[in-house]
C-alpha cells in the first residue's frame, strides 16, 4: 500500500499579500495586485509594450530573516527564504527532532536569479571589468540556489532537487515531492515554487514574444483576465509558495495538523510547439485523466478547478476545451477559479501559488473570485467561474499547470475528512 502524503504547513509571498492569512483574505476579496511599473532604472517604461506587473511591494528580507542566509542569494530565494519560514512555522514541524537526512527540499524554478544576473552582465559590458563581477555571481545566479540555501538555513540534508519546466516548475516539484514520499525517500518535503523576474530584459523579451497584455497599461487591475473575451495577454508576477508534504504516516507520529492530501498526480509533454499549446486541447486533457487516475478518482468526483489561466487568447480557449473533453456535461458544475487574475503569472511559482489556493478551498470551503470576468469568451465560458467568491463544500481539488516548452502538470488534492483522518491519526486543521 503506497503512503498518503498529507500538506501540513503553507507560506507564501504575492503581489497581494506575504503570509497566508493576508493573501487568502485579499484573495477572497477579490484584490488585484497588478499595478503599473513607473520604470526599470535607468530604463524608461516608454520602450515596452506592456507596462504593468504583479509586483511584490515593499519586501525587505532583514523584516522576516535576521540570519546571513538571505542576503547572499537573489530576490527570487529571498522570497522562497520568507515563504518557507513560515510554512514550518505553520506546520510545527521542529527540525532539530527530525532525521536531517528524512527531509528534502525540492523546488520549482523558472529563471532563476535574473535580479542578479542582469545587473552584473550590464555591469560587465558597460564597464569592461571581468575582475569586478561578484564573487557570488555563480552560485546566485543557477537555478538550484534557493534549493540549496533553503537546505542550508532549516538544515534539511535529504533529496535537493530544483525543477525548471516554465509556469509548470512547481507543479512538477508538487507531483515530484509526493512521488519522493511514496517511494519512501523522504519523510518530509519542503515544496518551493519560486520566481522575481520582473527586470527589463526579461520582460522586454516576454513584450518581444508578445505574450504580455499591453491593451490595459493605463488600467492596470483590468489587464489579467482570463476567461474573458478582451484578454489580450498575460501580466508578469513574481513571488513564492512554499508547502510542507509529509507522509501521513510521520504527521501522525507527530501529532500534526493536516489541511489536505495531496493525492495524484500527472507529468506529460505535449511535443508541439515552445510556447503555444494544440489546439485541441486533447494532450491538456489526457494529462488531467492520468492525474486523476492516479489518485484513484473519477471525473464526476472532481468539485474544484484552479485553472492554468494565463490570460492568453490561445491558453485560455484550449483549458477550456480540454476541461469539458474530460467532465463533459459535469464541467458546467465544477467550481473554477484562476488565481493569475488577482496576482498575474507569477512563472515557475505559479503551480506552488495555485496549490496553496488549492488547499485553502479544500479546508475553507471558500473560493477565490477571478477577476475581470466580465464579459465571457463563448470559446471558453465555463458556468463554475465567478467573478464573487464562491462558498463552496470542496472533496477533491485539480490543479492545473501548463509550461513552455510544452510541458504540462495536473496535480489532485483531496479534503481530509473526518473519517480519514482518523485513519491516518492526524487531527484536522480547526
Amino acid at each position: 500500500m503506497r503512503a498518503r502524503v498529507v500538506v501540513t504547513g503553507m507560506g507564501i509571498v504575492s503581489p497581494i499579500g506575504i503570509g497566508v492569512s493576508e493573501f487568502w483574505k485579499a484573495a477572497l476579496a477579490g484584490q488585484s495586485g497588478i499595478s503599473a511599473i513607473t520604470s526599470f532604472d535607468p530604463f524608461p517604461m516608454d520602450g515596452y509594450r506592456s507596462k504593468v506587473a504583479g509586483q511584490v511591494r515593499d519586501f525587505a528580507i532583514e523584516r522576516f530573516l535576521d540570519s546571513a542566509h538571505g542576503q547572499r542569494v537573489d530576490r527570487y530565494a529571498q522570497f522562497a527564504l520568507v515563504a518557507t519560514k513560515e510554512a514550518l512555522a505553520d506546520s510545527g514541524l521542529q527540525m532539530a527532532k527530525e532525521n536531517p537526512h528524512r527531509v528534502g527540499v525540492i523546488v520549482g524554478a523558472g529563471m532563476g536569479g535574473m535580479v542578479m544576473g542582469e545587473r552584473e552582465i550590464t555591469q560587465l559590458y558597460q564597464q569592461q571589468k571581468p575582475h569586478r563581477v561578484h564573487p557570488n555571481f555563480i552560485p546566485v545566479i543557477t537555478l538550484n540556489s534557493a534549493s540549496g540555501i533553503i537546505a542550508m538555513a532549516f538544515g534539511a540534508k535529504g533529496p535537493n532537487l530544483t525543477i525548471s519546466t516554465a509556469c509548470s516548475s512547481s507543479a512538477h516539484a508538487l507531483g515530484q515531492a509526493l512521488h519522493c514520499i511514496r517511494e519512501g525517500r523522504a519523510d518530509v518535503v519542503i515544496v518551493v515554487g519560486a520566481d522575481a523576474s520582473i527586470t527589463p530584459l526579461v520582460f522586454a523579451g516576454f513584450c518581444s514574444l508578445r505574450a504580455l497584455s499591453s491593451k490595459f497599461n493605463d488600467h492596470p487591475e483590468k489587464a489579467s483576465r482570463p476567461f474573458d473575451r478582451s484578454r489580450d495577454g498575460f501580466i508578469m508576477g513574481e513571488g513564492a509558495g512554499t508547502l510542507i508534504l509529509e507522509s501521513a504516516t510521520h504527521a501522525k507520529k507527530r501529532k500534526a495538523k493536516v489541511y489536505a492530501e495531496i493525492a495524484g498526480y500527472a507529468a506529460t509533454s505535449e511535443a508541439y510547439h515552445m510556447v503555444i499549446p494544440r489546439e485541441d486541447g486533447l494532450e491538456v486533457a489526457h494529462t488531467m485523466r492520468l492525474a486523476l487516475a492516479d489518485a484513484e478518482v473519477t471525473p464526476a468526483q472532481v468539485d474544484y478547478i484552479n485553472a492554468h489561466a494565463t490570460s492568453t487568447t490561445i491558453g485560455d480557449a484550449v483549458e477550456a476545451k480540454a476541461i469539458r473533453q474530460l467532465f463533459k456535461s459535469r464541467a458546467d458544475k465544477i467550481a473554477i477559479s484562476a488565481t493569475k487574475s488577482l496576482i498575474g503569472h507569477t512563472l515557475g511559482a505559479a503551480g506552488a501559488i495555485g496549490g496553496i489556493a488549492s488547499v485553502l478551498a479544500l479546508h475553507t470551503k471558500q473560493i477565490h473570485p477571478t477577476a475581470n470576468y466580465d464579459d465571457p469568451d463563448p470559446a471558453c465560458a465555463l458556468a463554475g467561474l465567478s467573478r464573487s467568491a464562491q462558498d463552496r463544500r470542496v472533496h477533491v481539488a485539480l490543479l492545473n499547470a501548463f509550461g513552455f516548452g510544452s510541458n504540462n502538470a495536473a496535480v489532485v488534492l483531496k479534503q481530509v475528512t473526518q473519517e480519514n483522518a482518523i485513519q491516518q491519526g492526524c487531527p484536522r486543521r480547526s
